[in-house]
């Protein structure tokens, strides 16, 4: 790799025409979080979230810059001592001379951004927004090459995923036929909705809580949509890898003086699963 580094400023530069801060969510915060846009980026970590363990792997790592999908400080702080842990990783960050850029809901609805990967996992070739937000494609909605069982449909999408303890949760006969899919990596649950209107047979999202699941499903009088839930922390893990290679295509001729690395930790917040009902008792 060269000596003459890039700066973080060209850097991000090249993320912020893959994903614009001002397709971003009106609540959200994305963008530079620490770092100083001239010191060099020789090494590049991508990760879901900024967690203590991740800002460890990206001082381990030698990384400069540390992209991840979540905000670390989406609501307002009065302190970053280290007697809390978003201080302790701020902290963690600064010292390290680790700059922390984040990428959140503009990389959702980006090209190269979270739905599309979990549009590919799922096997759709072309799609549609499944919303429009703030004058943003939220979600997709497409339709597969050809009807499959659900539980075979949920079967492929899973050997994508990275594991976790709660795997996917669905709801829905396993032999029901599905060819239209509705997604949204991340916390879906406010778009049903939309799910309805678009005609899907099965959305596949994460954080499904209990009653507007089981609304949804009432609503459904047992029939589409279905319900995948696949976890929020996968269900995002996938866009690491599209946005490591859109990063690498996007620098050009300057790849090749920085080097990309995605977090090996698994920041899902579960550990283990006891009592699960494994056949589906109804």
């Amino acid at each position: 790799m060269s000596d003459d580094a890039l700066t973080l400023r060209e850097v991000l530069e090249v993320l912020e025409r893959l994903y614009p801060p001002a397709a971003a969510q009106s609540w959200d915060r994305v963008g530079l979080v620490t770092g100083d846009p001239d010191q060099p980026v020789r090494r590049v970590l991508l990760a879901v979230d900024p967690t203590l363990e991740v800002v460890e792997e990206a001082r381990s790592l030698g990384a400069d810059l540390l992209l991840t999908h979540h905000p670390l400080l989406l609501r307002g702080v009065h302190s970053v001592a280290t007697t809390s842990a978003k201080g302790a990783t701020v902290t963690g960050l600064v010292v390290g001379d680790v700059a922390l850029y984040v990428a959140h809901t503009n990389a959702d609805v980006a090209d190269e951004g979270v739905c599309e990967a979990l549009a590919d996992a799922c096997g759709l070739a072309e799609t549609e927004a499944l919303a429009v937000v703030e004058g943003q494609a939220l979600g997709r909605v497409g339709d597969l090459p050809s009807a499959l069982p659900l539980r075979a449909f949920v079967e492929g999408l899973a050997r994508h995923l990275p594991p976790t303890a709660g795997g996917v949760r669905v709801s829905g006969p396993p032999d029901a036929p599905v060819r239209r899919v509705a997604l949204l990596g991340g916390a879906g649950d406010d778009l049903f909705d939309e799910v309805r209107a678009s005609g899907a047979d099965v959305y596949v999202t994460a954080d499904l809580r209990h009653h507007p699941a089981l609304e949804a499903r009432e609503e459904a009088r047992g029939g589409t949509p279905y319900l995948v839930d696949a976890g929020h922390w996968a269900s995002e893990w996938l866009w690491l890898a599209r946005a490591q290679r859109a990063l690498g295509a996007a620098l050009g001729d300057d790849v090749t003086r920085v080097e990309t690395h995605i977090s090996t930790v698994r920041t899902d917040p579960w550990t283990f699963l006891v009592g699960a009902d494994l056949g589906g008792t109804p």
